[in-house]
């Protein structure tokens, strides 16, 4: 149902990059520009698309139709090489209970092929060194979403690809991750792709940003691009949640109007 292209190019002054999809899994007319070194908030009601997208980029999920093409890479044909330059943390990340934290990176580390020092790194990044040699059943909901990012880290991969990193952190561990998310483009130049329903943290972090709504992008930009457009279109602009909530109620509502004709 038509063709999913995907490039991630570096970033010039007129902003030329070009991240877009189309498929027929729910999701429908992407075109995103994710530049190279920059964090991408993806923003969207739950259904709307988000880990769909986010699945078909590392071939968890397929598009019935189409390939994407990475620093000239293209999926599904160069599906390994893509793949080794993507570290990814999808939903709720699950782990072998009776090893350690220590042990189940180093699973990760030996099938990436990795040094030993790289699970340390990963350990050290997401605060969790002291808590290595716990068993992963014993850690909390927020130490298993900061394990979690640590597998994502390894081998400082030069695409990053977060959905809902933050989910059950409390108030100082959600600061300390989103400090780490919104440092790594210019501490590892890499790319960052992010979604979550934490709108405040989103718009903390990210560089850029793109609302999507029944598996069609509303908007891309940043967020003073989003101000001017939700003050040229009448919406509240006073911040991320009231500009979010209001572009999406609009789009159901002129869904609904349409299904009337």
């Amino acid at each position: 149902m038509g063709m999913l292209i995907i490039q991630i190019s570096e970033k010039c002054l007129c902003r030329e990059r070009c991240l877009t999809m189309s498929c027929g899994r729910g999701v429908f007319n992407i075109s995103m520009n994710v530049a190279q070194g920059e964090c991408y908030g993806f923003l969207g009601p739950n259904g709307a698309g988000k880990s769909t997208t986010m699945k078909m980029l590392l071939g968890l999920t397929d598009s019935t139709k189409g390939s994407f093409t990475i620093d000239g890479k293209q999926f599904p044909q160069d599906r390994i090489a893509i793949l080794k330059e993507i570290g990814s943390f999808i939903e709720a990340p699950s782990f072998y209970a009776n090893l350690t934290g220590r042990e189940n990176l180093d699973i990760i580390r030996r099938i990436l092929g990795l040094p030993k020092a790289d699970v340390e790194d990963a350990l050290e990044l997401v605060g969790l060194t002291e808590f290595g040699d716990r068993l992963a059943k014993k850690y909390s909901l927020g130490m298993k979403q900061r394990l979690g990012l640590a597998g994502a880290l390894l081998g400082r991969p030069p695409i990053l690809i977060l959905d809902e990193p933050t989910n059950g952190l409390d108030p100082s561990g959600i600061h300390e991750i989103r400090n780490l998310v919104k440092s790594l483009p210019s501490l590892y130049d890499c790319t960052v792709l992010i979604s979550s329903h934490m709108l405040s943290e989103i718009e903390l972090i990210a560089d850029d940003i793109g609302i999507l709504n029944h598996g069609r992008l509303l908007f891309e930009g940043s967020m003073n691009d989003l101000r001017q457009y939700a003050l040229q279109s009448g919406f509240a602009a006073d911040n991320l949640e009231d500009v979010f909530l209001s572009m999406v109620e609009k789009d159901n509502m002129d869904r609904k109007q349409r299904a009337k004709l």
